[in-house]
């Protein structure tokens, strides 16, 4: 005979849990808003707090205090409503379907009040009569004087006494943030107790959890139940390499992923070792992503560059394993082109000399060799993101500005496109180098450019540091060829700011060397941090895939009451074919349906009503030249 397995009670608490808050100092923040003490009151009720939950004070002593210091009144309790509605914990408040299904084994077991718990629970469909809580008393004026000192919850060990009381059948699972939480699965009440760290963390509360819960999609995933998020997001780990943006780190957090961030970049093995079980990499240049490392990729499925360029990572061995990359082609643009303006102006007029000078107590003044930049010829070989930005600023500034790409540009302003790079590097007078760090680009500027430019030219690589020849460099600057160098990138970097800098450019006269800070500035590496964990996140939760670097682009409508299946596969012919014949086999009703390929992959998104055969699934994976597959809703 099979067992029928009943579904397990979940016994919520309020504060800090079902919401971000504790709803007393939202309450604090509202009673005391013009009190002369507000600031200091505040304070000591979140001290009140923080020693109730964990453990080091009486409830009842709790509440004493902070009902004296809150100086609240019933009419300040609608206000605190509002205010508790919004601040609804993120995984309860998208699992909203969950709490109207499961109301019946569902209830809120909580120190806080009636109140101001009830009409914010029962909007998720929690039944009021599923509410046990405390119940404040009032004056005649209605000012918030005592609680209920009756109501078997204004006591310590109250939660264990009413959920005895409630005589519930079957598993009781206690979920909350707080030490008298525990105590439900201590007395023995409960079968399991979850610590839910979504909105704080306390040591001594997760030390006796029998289970952590950032969220509570990972309550009901472990729990194997239907909720908002196919896999919870807590499950999926990131890991961020170079010191990337806090910001990236905390955008990625407040999403509810789980990051791990490392100042320093990684070699070759030390990656491949760390990245096993990772499922998103966030790096800048100095990493490589080599075909090694993604060999031991074994759940990575995006990669985030916080930076321009993309030649750090082997983009085909990442596309052939089904990892889409993203990156940042605009964020760090106008960063990059005021460095190249500022070296051209210093270089220009021998700045550079002149200050070391300064500092060995040497007294250099002289016209010599010194010019305005207006009226020169500047070549931008590359008229990307950059090097156009470039073409505008300078222009403005009064230079005559020629460019050279292997891509048809559109000119902007007055700038002349010459058609070959012979042609650029006879006019320039300054030439500043934009181009991308494809494999083929490596030792592009050879002794040979360096020939055929004019004599005392300026010269810039801002770009990526293999794609020049520096002995060739360093040879045009000994012999006066080049009058000033301007240096940002190099074949060799360090991993750290703690490993030494090698290069043979060191000590060269009018040469400014830079440790690749081109887009090292606060207003740039805020946008990479904004704009590459958007991509990311985009990619997880939807599965777009626009501005990816190597992946199909594509753009999907929002997911509206359906199951999406993500199948990446070798971009074969039939594929799709198969895809659909076992979506007819297992009687899925398509939603909606969007292709897109390039030489490498075929990128098919399928959306389906809810209800289908689980076995199709596992078809899908089955599937001949499946690279990758996953499910969201």
């Amino acid at each position: 005979m099979t067992e029928i397995k009943t579904k397990p009670h979940f016994v919520i608490d309020f504060d800090s849990t079902f919401t971000q808050v504790e709803a007393l100092d939202i309450l604090g923040e509202i009673s005391l808003e013009n009190h002369p003490e507000k600031e200091l009151r505040l304070q000591q009720i979140k001290d009140v707090t923080d020693l109730g939950m964990a453990g080091e004070l009486s409830l009842r002593e709790s509440l004493d205090a902070r009902i004296k210091i809150l100086d609240a009144k019933q009419s300040h309790l609608a206000e605190l409503v509002k205010r508790l509605k919004k601040l609804i914990s993120k995984s309860i408040n998208r699992n909203k379907a969950f709490f109207q299904e499961n109301a019946e084994n569902t209830f809120i077991v909580s120190n806080g009040f009636k109140d101001f718990i009830v009409p914010v629970v029962t909007e998720l469909g929690i039944k009021a009569e599923h509410v046990f809580a405390n119940d404040f008393v009032f004056d005649e004026a209605g000012n918030i004087v005592d609680f209920n000192r009756d109501n078997v919850l204004s006591s310590n060990g109250g939660k264990v006494t009413q959920i005895e009381q409630l005589r519930l059948q079957g598993e009781i699972h206690m979920i909350g943030d707080g030490y008298t939480d525990y105590e439900v699965k201590k007395a023995g009440v409960a079968k399991k107790f979850w610590a839910f760290t979504e909105n704080i963390e306390r040591d001594s509360v997760k030390a006796n959890a029998d289970h952590i819960a950032p969220s509570f999609d990972e309550i009901l995933f472990e729990n194997n139940m239907s909720g908002a998020l196919s896999y919870p997001k807590n499950r999926i780990k990131m890991l961020l390499l170079e010191n990337v943006h806090a910001n990236a780190l905390a955008k990625l957090k407040a999403d509810g992923f789980s990051v791990e961030s490392y100042p320093a970049g990684l070699d070759e093995d030390e990656l491949s070792e760390k990245i096993k079980g990772i499922h998103v990499l966030g790096i800048r240049s100095k990493t490589q992503v080599t075909a090694k490392v993604l060999q031991h990729a074994d759940k990575l499925m995006a990669i985030g560059a916080f930076c321009i360029g993309t030649n750090q990572i082997d983009l085909e061995a990442a596309l052939a394993k089904g990892i889409a990359v993203f990156n940042a082609p605009f964020s760090n643009t106008r960063s990059v082109v005021e460095l190249a303006i500022a070296e051209l102006i210093m270089l220009m007029r021998g700045i550079q000399d002149k200050s070391n000078d300064m500092h060995q107590g040497r007294w250099s003044k002289t016209a010599s060799n010194s010019n305005e930049i207006r009226g020169k010829k500047l070549g931008i070989i590359g008229y990307g993101n950059i090097g156009s930005q470039l073409s505008v600023l300078a222009e403005n500034m009064g230079m005559q500005v020629y460019y050279y790409d292997i891509e048809e540009r559109l000119a902007l302003g007055n700038a002349t496109k010459c058609d070959s790079l012979e042609e650029l590097l006879g006019l320039a007078d300054m030439v500043t180098l934009h181009i991308d760090g494809r494999p083929e680009n490596n030792g592009f500027f050879t002794e040979e450019h360096f020939n055929l430019m004019k004599d005392g030219v300026i010269f810039l690589n801002l770009a990526r540091g293999p794609v020049v020849d520096v002995p060739a460099l360093k040879a045009a600057i000994d012999s006066g060829k080049i009058r000033g160098a301007g240096v940002d990138v190099f074949p060799e970097e360090p991993k750290s700011n703690y490993d030494p800098f090698e290069s043979e450019l060191i000590g060269l006269p009018n040469t400014i060397l830079t440790p690749h800070i081109g887009g090292s500035t606060l207003e740039a590496q805020e946008n990479i941090a904004d704009f590459v964990p958007n991509k990311i996140m985009d990619y997880i939760n939807t599965g777009n895939t626009a501005l990816s670097v190597n992946f199909p682009n594509i753009t999907l409508p929002s997911l509206q009451n359906a199951h999406r299946l993500i199948h990446i596969h070798a971009n074969k012919p039939g594929v799709l074919a198969k895809i659909n014949k076992v979506l007819a086999e297992h009687d899925a009703n398509i939603d909606g349906q969007y292709l897109k390929t390039n030489e490498t992959v075929g990128y098919v998104i399928t959306d389906i009503n809810k209800a289908y055969d689980k076995d199709l699934i596992t078809a899908l994976k089955k599937i001949e030249h499946t690279i990758k597959f996953r499910v969201l809703y």
